[in-house]
């Protein structure tokens, strides 16, 4: 959605933008400063913080995307005003922002199409690792910066261990593990378009392919293959979307309805004492571990989302650390 420097901010939008872009200045203040220090140039400014202000703002190392969380009621004309308050109060020029529409329920399993076609790719820091983010193409960008701490505690485990990353989508949990000292990671999605994403981030980091693997595939049936080869991993993390469906084969999954076959299967390539990560992002989801063989399921969320995904209505995901 392109936005336009000198259109004038509707009378009845004014108010509103002004409180938004106070707010976002206000906390951009407050984090970047120590993040820039860090090394971090991905975080979140807004996320929907003002009840009738239904935003989120994320600042992408001098990019600003900034989304509008789509209802009936939404007006085309709404989310340009918003953003180019916000652009102007953090100087970013109009051709660094970028527009998205974001929408609840079912259609969070499409968050892989696309918006646009410009193929345009930024390098930009996590720490001491560096990923390729697209904000022009799709509403997802290439990175989850809300699960930052969580790719730094399979960091912190991963010496010696097997690592195998389910739903990679591009890779940041596999490069983080592998730059931890993991002995091999395995990176498995469907999508032929996040798996080469996911190359180009192992390449920005030096990771040597051989012992790193890319699997282009369903993760159901990677897990059967690769239980009838007797491979076994140490680590694991598994962040499905909510929902998906493949229309060649007729297939869907729900994660409220499917998690529990799901860990069922994961746990199968699973070694004893192995660990094991699990998240989702579905804001009504309801665990159902208890029929596992394993050892212990606690719930890690309040150690695995950042202070600037912290928000008082709503959790941006939920993280179980699951021994085998």
């Amino acid at each position: 959605m392109a936005v336009k420097p000198d259109e004038p901010i509707p009378e009845q939008f004014q108010h509103q933008a002004r409180m938004l872009a106070n707010r976002v200045r206000k906390r951009f203040k407050h984090l970047h400063r120590r993040f820039k220090r860090q090394k971090i140039e991905v975080f979140r400014l807004y996320d929907w913080d003002i009840p009738e202000i239904r935003a989120v703002v994320d600042w992408y190392g001098g990019h600003l995307v900034i989304g509008e969380y789509l209802r009936r009621q939404s007006v085309p004309k709404w989310l340009p005003a918003m953003a180019r308050e916000v652009a102007g109060v953090l100087d970013v020029p109009m051709e660094k922002v970028h527009l998205k529409v974001r929408r609840a329920g079912k259609q969070d399993g499409q968050r892989y199409e696309r918006i646009d076609h410009t193929n345009k790719k930024i390098v930009l820091s996590e720490r001491d690792l560096k990923f390729l983010v697209n904000p022009y193409d799709f509403v997802d960008t290439g990175l989850f910066s809300d699960h930052r701490d969580t790719r730094q505690m399979v960091r912190e485990m991963a010496a010696g261990k097997d690592f195998l990353n389910l739903y990679c989508y591009t890779a940041a949990f596999s490069c983080y593990a592998a730059l931890g000292g993991a002995r091999s990671t395995v990176s498995v999605d469907r999508s032929e378009g996040a798996i080469q994403w996911a190359r180009e981030n192992m390449a920005l980091n030096g990771i040597d392919p051989a012992a790193n693997r890319l699997v282009q595939g369903h993760t159901f049936d990677y897990l059967k293959n690769a239980r009838n080869k007797g491979m076994r991993f140490d680590l694991a993390v598994v962040d499905p979307p909510s929902y998906s469906t493949t229309k060649t084969r007729d297939l869907t999954f729900d994660v409220v309805k499917d998690h529990p076959l799901l860990l069922e299967n994961v746990v199968s390539v699973l070694k004893a004492g192995a660990t094991l990560f699990f998240s989702t992002n579905h804001q009504n989801f309801e665990p159902n571990l208890g029929g596992l063989k394993v050892s212990d399921a606690r719930e890690i969320t309040s150690r695995t989302i950042p202070e600037d995904y912290v928000h008082k209505r709503k959790t941006i995901h939920r993280c179980w650390q699951i021994t085998v």
